[in-house]
């Protein structure tokens, strides 16, 4: 029986990592590629602001080839919803039949992305949706994932944060309200080791700046 291919939505961060890895554990799909936006401003991440250079890396420990969708800056939704539209036809074109996002409980994304891919001849999936995220967060450390926090919303955590590996002691220093997980926005990190990756990404953290109301520890390549 021929597995599905599947394209999975990379942000860079420990979800979409943890994504791959189940996606990889369960062994029903074939994972082709990782789907990253990008700003072409600035060269990085939308969001997290991960530089290329690093994303690229990851793709590379991952095995897949990576899928850039650069965005213009500032991105008007319209802008974003025509390239993506783009990006999955490319996808369908390839014979890849399923998008996989890292989502994990907020309802109004996943329904967002469901409606955006109807359609469009790709199936939604949602590997790790609607854990307990305290519990998967422990699981997350526990097999060896290693991410460093890269943005951080200093409205819902201290900015003190920004740049601290998503670890055991961070998850203990966390407050409570704040997700362990981030999902609601309060962090991204940066995943550079774990069973997804054949081999670390070696970094370092350079300087932490605050801009946009946000709190952005930068990532070098070591």
């Amino acid at each position: 029986m021929t597995r599905t291919k599947v394209l999975l939505s990379w942000s860079s961060g420990k979800d979409a990592a943890w994504a791959l890895h189940a996606l990889r554990q369960a062994g029903d799909v074939d994972v082709v590629g990782l789907l990253t936006t990008t700003n072409e401003a600035f060269g990085r991440v939308a969001m997290h602001a991960v530089r290329e250079s690093l994303l690229e890396a990851q793709a590379e420990a991952a095995g897949l080839p990576l899928w850039k969708v650069p965005l213009p800056w500032p991105c008007p939704n319209e802008a974003y919803e025509a390239r993506m539209a783009r990006a999955c036809a490319s996808a369908v074109a390839e014979g890849i039949g399923a998008m996989a996002f890292g989502d994990l409980f907020l309802e109004d994304v996943r329904d967002y992305r469901i409606q955006k891919l109807a359609g469009t001849g790709l199936a939604p999936l949602f590997p790790i949706w609607n854990p307990d995220t305290a519990g998967l967060s422990r699981t997350m450390v526990a097999a060896g994932l290693k991410a460093t926090l890269t943005c951080v919303d200093p409205r819902a955590l201290d900015a003190a944060f920004a740049g601290r590996a998503f670890d055991a002691g961070l998850l203990a220093d966390l407050p409570a309200g704040v997700d362990p997980c981030g999902e609601r926005g309060e962090f991204h990190t940066f995943a550079w080791d774990g069973p997804m990756f054949r081999h670390p990404i070696p970094i370092h953290r350079g300087e932490v700046v605050e801009r946009d109301g946000f709190v952005f520890a930068d990532l070098v390549p070591a």
